[in-house]
């Protein structure tokens, strides 16, 4: 179960891209996650520890405005999370849990069917996002034949491909070898630098977040 977090005096002045305040999620007799209360400064990449089961997920998908809290609330972006809003979504990139695709469609199309999804979004953000996740070998393969690290990729790729904000993944480097892993670690260290996104990722992989996360 996660616990809260304190809040620093130097934070008070910072602008947030989430803040929670006594979240809680409780299944019938289960409590998922409990009085969590966390704040994450906007351009810092935020590591989001937690055994197996600790209850990771089930906060991101509150974020993310997938399950209702049974207590507390959550802004992301400076917006209340509520379900069913639109706001603040077109700016927020996510991977949570294992990556989902069509499988008979190929990546290229894949990523076409979440590009519609973010109108505005051009058509050249697609092969961008193929470049720049190591998948143009397979860009025109069905994804239901991909390895789990190329669907990994995929996932990631959807969550960049309208150049959010805000990422919030879940155990993004899931699957990858170790030189997949160092790939997506200096993509996350510079969009943070250059382009200011905000990352909250949750990871149990201590080793990694020591050469990642800022907080």
């Amino acid at each position: 179960m996660l616990a809260s977090e304190p809040v620093w005096e130097s934070e008070i002045h910072v602008k947030l891209a989430i803040e929670t305040e006594d979240l809680g999620k409780q299944y019938s007799d289960l409590k998922a996650v409990e009085h969590l209360s966390l704040r994450v400064a906007e351009g810092e990449i935020y590591a989001f520890l937690g055994l197996n089961g600790a209850g990771k997920t089930t906060t991101m998908r509150m974020l993310l405005g997938m399950i209702k809290p049974s207590n507390g609330y959550a802004n992301v972006l400076q917006t209340r999370v509520r379900l069913g809003s639109r706001q603040p979504w077109e700016s927020v990139g996510y991977l949570v849990e294992t990556p989902r695709s069509y499988p008979e469609l190929s990546v290229r199309e894949n990523l076409e069917v979440a590009r519609r999804l973010h109108p505005g979004t051009p058509h050249v953000a697609i092969d961008r996002s193929i470049e720049r996740m190591g998948l143009s070998a397979y860009a025109d393969r069905r994804t239901g034949n991909l390895s789990h690290g190329n669907a990994q990729r995929l996932g990631l790729a959807k969550a960049l491909l309208h150049h959010p904000k805000l990422l919030l993944l879940d155990e993004p480097t899931n699957g990858l070898d170790p030189a997949g892993i160092v790939e997506i670690r200096d993509l996350l260290l510079e969009l943070t630098r250059e382009q200011g996104v905000t990352v909250f990722m949750s990871s149990h992989i201590l080793a990694e977040v020591a050469r990642l996360a800022q907080r």
